[in-house]
């Protein structure tokens, strides 16, 4: 992390004072790390956030790849279709707005997958001082169907969830996840 900070400092300006630089650098590491420990607790595999700026702004996106279990099949029952666990996983956790979420299902490299995508409200209490557009997928595994993979992607756009930028990049991510593919090593 300290690393990545250091890059991320490295490239404001010599010519911004001192008394400007010292907030701003702690406000960005407290956000970095809050957003790398929220990854944590979630038992995210990787997260990806942008640390360099587009042009002169910063870009307000993140996607943390994690892997979701099914719930708990009953004792001695018949294993779970994997369209019932896609339904599962889809509504565990999932918003107040759940009625408002746009679900859909397809797949993704031939695996079954489901994609979900909301506005999450701000939550000043979590570090989340706008609200953000949410798209998630979620996975089977193939050949495992006791493992889902869940690819979760966040956007505050240029400050507004429903924007012109929330848009594009929504469309990016979507575009990403299409041509998705899974390789074992």
């Amino acid at each position: 992390m300290r690393r990545i900070l250091g890059e991320a400092f490295a490239r404001i300006a010599p010519e911004v004072p001192p008394d400007t630089v010292g907030p701003y650098k702690r406000e960005l590491e407290r956000r970095f790390r809050a957003s790398v420990a929220e990854a944590q607790r979630g038992r995210a595999l990787d997260v990806y956030l942008p640390v360099r700026p587009v042009g002169e702004a910063g870009l307000g996106a993140s996607i943390v790849v994690s892997e979701a279990l099914p719930p708990r099949q009953r004792a001695g029952g018949p294993p779970a279709p994997p369209t019932e666990v896609a339904v599962q996983l889809l509504t565990r956790g999932a918003p107040a707005a759940i009625g408002e979420a746009d679900l859909s299902s397809g797949e993704i490299d031939g695996a079954l997958a489901v994609r979900r995508e909301y506005v999450a409200g701000a939550d000043p209490s979590r570090g989340a001082e706008l609200a953000s557009r949410r798209v998630e997928y979620i996975a089977s595994v193939p050949g495992d169907t006791g493992r889902w993979f869940v690819a979760a992607f966040s956007t505050v756009g240029a400050g507004d969830p429903g924007d012109e930028l929330s848009e594009v990049l929504v469309t990016w991510f979507d575009a990403l996840m299409e041509t998705f593919r899974w390789r074992y090593a």
